[in-house]
Formats: C-alpha cells, structure tokens, sequence
C-alpha cells in the first residue's frame, strides 16, 4: 500500500482498536523510531524508546479520541516518554537524525556527496539550536506537524511556536551564513 494513502486512511481515524493496531505500527514504526533517535542520539536508545512507545500506545488505545492525528498522537507519547527516560537517566544531550529519504533515481556520487555534505551543515546547524528551537523546527520540518499540534504537544500557544519557528530558521540561518555552508538565496 502507497504510504501517503496508508498515512491518510489513518489520519481521520476517531477510535483505535486492537484490530487496527498493527497497521498503525506498519505506518508509523519509521517516523517514531526517527524522533526517538533525534531525541536520544543513540540507537539502541531509540529502539527501546520507540518500543515502549507502541506499548504505551497499545495500552492507552481507549483513551484515543481522534482529537488528533495518530501520528501526532503517538509522537507525543514519544516525546513523553523520551522526557520520562530523560529524567529518572539524568540525560542532559539531544542528537540529530541522520535520516534523509531518498527519492527518484540515483544520482552521481559527486552529487550525493554534495548533498550529504550540505544536509550535514544544516543538521550540525540545527542541533546548534537550543533544545525548544530545534524540537519544534523538526516537529514541523520533518513530522509535517501543525502550528497547533506542536503547540499543544508542548503545551505552548500557537504564537510561541509560531515565535519559535522564526528564531530558529533565523539562528540556524545565521550559523549557516557563517560557516559559509548558506547564501543569501537559500533557505532554512
């Protein structure tokens, strides 16, 4: 089944039941798994974060109302897990992912070392960002999230995050600007 339309016969889903789970697990295994990581910087960390939270998931399926995507819903119980791990581990750092999809043909290895080597400036650019900065950068670059989705995940308004997005492409602007790596006609 095409991704897109598997995402989008998801998206609207009111109520999960058990039944339903596994296509769940099927389409979202891969972005979890990637936050998990982004957030914890190791991947045996990120295993078991993105384990625990399809458990999580799995237990609190009557408490899904549909008020939110699947998506949204199960990043949330991965940041909320991530937070919890955080706390009682005492972990003080954030990573990046190292995830880029690829798409269309293949390309010469001078082109995808280019690419490679600019997407690693952006990445070292972004993880430079303070940890509400950056977190919201990706929720929204990367998770496709909502101005209102992220905002209610971290419990802000949609004006702070709307904030947060600007000073974030702006200080990974700048960081890139200096490093050479960016040009008045890119952008973040």
């Amino acid at each position: 089944m095409d991704r897109d339309r598997e995402d989008d016969s998801l998206k609207y889903v009111t109520a999960l039941e058990p039944p339903d789970f596994r296509r769940v697990m099927e389409a979202y295994s891969e972005d979890i798994w990637n936050y998990a990581y982004f957030l914890s910087k190791k991947r045996e960390l990120a295993d078991d974060l993105a384990q625990e939270t399809f458990v999580k998931a799995f237990k609190q399926l009557g408490s899904y109302r549909g008020e939110a995507s699947v998506k949204t819903w199960l990043i949330a119980i991965t940041r909320n897990t991530w937070y919890s791990y955080r706390k009682t581990a005492f972990i003080r750092k954030v990573t990046l992912v190292g995830f880029l999809p690829s798409k269309g043909a293949a390309v010469s290895a001078e082109t995808e070392y280019m690419r490679r080597a600019y997407s690693d400036e952006v990445w070292e650019a972004v993880l430079a960002l303070p940890l509400k900065y950056r977190e919201a950068l990706v929720l929204q670059a990367h998770y496709h999230m909502s101005v209102e989705e992220i905002g209610k995940m971290q419990g802000i308004s949609a004006t702070a995050v709307k904030s947060r997005l600007r000073r974030a492409k702006e200080r990974a602007g700048k960081l890139l600007k200096e490093r050479g790596a960016w040009d008045e006609e890119d952008r973040v």
